[in-house]
């Protein structure tokens, strides 16, 4: 049976995981057979965002990891405990969290800047060649493991695109229902909420990503 590390960014699209697609990641993952483990950066949210207005609350603060916490049921981990050996494949949904708590593409695009913990996780799986799986916006994070023109998708928004590809990836358009594979660097990525207009759209494109994730031996 495999293991999937799966590393969430807090709790909620504007400001953390995208939570359909995490329990659509997670729902997957058992419905393929394998078990995963969460996992998150211990450390406080860029900010804090009122999902009922969009607002931002001034000076409110949230720990990424006790966010996160919610979606896991409490089952979770700080990303320094995450180690590929322990593992056959890693996971990172979207949500604005990828890009806010995960690294900085939200707020420096092109100059984008990861969390020393998480890309010291994400490298270690690229580097001993277990597969992985980045949606939505969490490729923003994925160009800056892989670089090397790696193909990975957000789906086609122009803007992100160039930041990606700025980042050393090679942006690929793809359609919200599908996925794109780099096989060499064993990535799957899917456009998940940079594209869906609800939660079936969301789910057809992450269960083939969870799906071809674990296909990969």
């Amino acid at each position: 049976m495999k293991h999937v590390a799966v590393i969430l960014s807090g709790c909620g699209v504007y400001d953390g995981s995208e939570i359909y697609e995490a329990v659509i990641t997670l729902l997957s993952i058992r419905q393929q057979g394998a078990t995963y483990q969460c996992f998150a950066p211990d450390k406080d949210q860029l900010h804090v965002i009122n999902h009922l207005t969009g607002d931002t609350e001034p000076g409110a603060t949230r720990n990424v990891l006790t966010e996160s916490a919610r979606i896991a049921r409490g089952d979770i981990k700080p990303v320094t405990e995450c180690k590929p050996e322990d593992f056959d494949a890693l996971i990172l949904p979207g949500g604005f969290g990828a890009a806010k708590n995960l690294c900085t593409f939200a707020v420096d695009g092109a100059n984008s800047q990861p969390d020393t913990e998480v890309l010291n996780v994400c490298k270690a799986f690229a580097q001993a060649k277990k597969p992985a799986g980045y949606a939505c916006i969490a490729p923003a994070l994925a160009a800056s493991v892989y670089g090397n023109n790696t193909n990975m998708t957000i789906g086609n928004d122009c803007e992100a695109a160039q930041g990606l590809n700025a980042l050393g990836a090679q942006h690929v358009d793809c359609p919200v229902d599908e996925i794109v594979i780099d096989s060499e660097a064993r990535l799957v990525t899917t456009p998940a909420y940079m594209l869906a207009e609800d939660i079936l759209q969301a789910h057809a494109g992450l269960s083939k990503l969870v799906e071809t994730v674990l296909s990969m031996d």
